[in-house]
């Protein structure tokens, strides 16, 4: 049963809107995705085997292309499921990455350069992300915790140049292999910091002076255990930062959504007063004879409810007759 409104047809753009969100929300849409992200990975390696790539060239090539083309069809099935709000499509940071790894592609500098367009396929792989929640949460929480990595290094980069500068005082002369100009002290430092070769660096500075070992065992304390403890601590707050992040998100679109749900169900029933059946069509007196009986049903239930005696009106009207009754019986 074909029903217009008279508020107007949805637009074009609504209705291509529409179909391009069903399309781009259904779970066969996903897997294809990540099928196209997986078969781009896999080329990229094959590509790493001189013999495959002078025996299988031609192949390898359509096979980009198709990867390429299947890419380009999800953002244009994306885009049109934005085309009724288009900004809401820019809004989103995932759509502005997957809209240039995808629209870069088709650049003459990058579609003739090699290492780039390897590069921006590679970058490719990372549009996983955008199906793997836990991925995406991790992604937002390392970029949220660059501000206190910054702090962290130059906190670390202004211990590392003391520590590396009271080497070079003490060690340089005796030690010139490891703290013999600033440069080979910082590197020395560096490698003690993950605590490679650190039992070494102590017998090696005990041969020198026994205060060496506060030294090495200052240094230790500080930078792999104090600072690390500092730069992890910052990672796992921004990481609960992105996971309060997705569900204000995820809270804000299934608000939007049941918000439009009810402005189109309101807009529904407000259109119920104005529903004009199509011309001839057969299925008219039916929806005549339905709208009749459920005004007939309300009338009836308005007159029944206007029947009803109010709150205490009942408990008088009762008294009444039994006086009355009381004094009939008298007489």
């Amino acid at each position: 049963m074909t029903v217009h409104t008279a508020a107007g047809t949805p637009s074009p753009r609504e209705v291509v809107a529409r179909r391009c969100r069903t399309v781009s929300e259904a779970r066969w849409f996903a897997i294809t995705v990540i099928v196209l992200i997986l078969v781009n990975a896999l080329l990229l390696g094959v590509e790493t085997y001189t013999g495959v790539v002078h025996e299988w060239h031609s192949w390898l090539r359509t096979a980009e292309h198709l990867c390429l083309a299947g890419f380009t069809v999800e953002m244009a099935v994306r885009i049109g499921a934005h085309a009724d709000r288009p900004r809401d499509f820019f809004r989103d940071p995932w759509n502005l990455f997957d809209l240039a790894v995808v629209m870069c592609a088709f650049l003459p500098v990058v579609s003739e350069n090699t290492t780039l367009l390897r590069l921006l396929r590679l970058a490719r792989v990372l549009r996983t992300a955008r199906f793997l929640p836990q991925l995406r949460i991790l992604l937002v929480a390392v970029g949220r915790s660059l501000p206190g990595t910054a702090s962290f290094l130059l906190v670390g980069a202004l211990l590392l140049y003391v520590y590396a500068m009271v080497g070079w005082i003490f060690f340089a002369h005796s030690d010139p292999q490891h703290f013999g100009s600033l440069g080979r002290a910082v590197l020395t430092l560096l490698l003690l910091m993950t605590l490679d070769g650190l039992g070494d660096a102590v017998h090696g500075g005990l041969a020198i002076s026994r205060w060496s070992v506060f030294y090495y065992g200052a240094y230790v304390l500080m930078a792999s255990f104090v600072l690390v403890n500092v730069l992890i601590g910052v990672v796992i707050n921004s990481l609960e930062e992105a996971r309060e992040m997705e569900k204000a998100e995820k809270a804000e679109k299934e608000a939007q959504e049941l918000r439009a749900a009810r402005e189109q169900e309101g807009g529904g029933l407000h259109g119920v007063a104005v529903l004009v059946p199509a011309a001839g069509h057969e299925d008219a007196p039916l929806l005549h004879q339905r709208i009749a009986a459920t005004r007939q049903a309300l009338d009836d239930l308005e007159r029944s409810l206007a029947k009803l005696p109010a709150p205490g009106h009942g408990r008088t009207v009762r008294g009444a007759g039994l006086s009355s009754m009381n004094g009939h019986g008298s007489a």
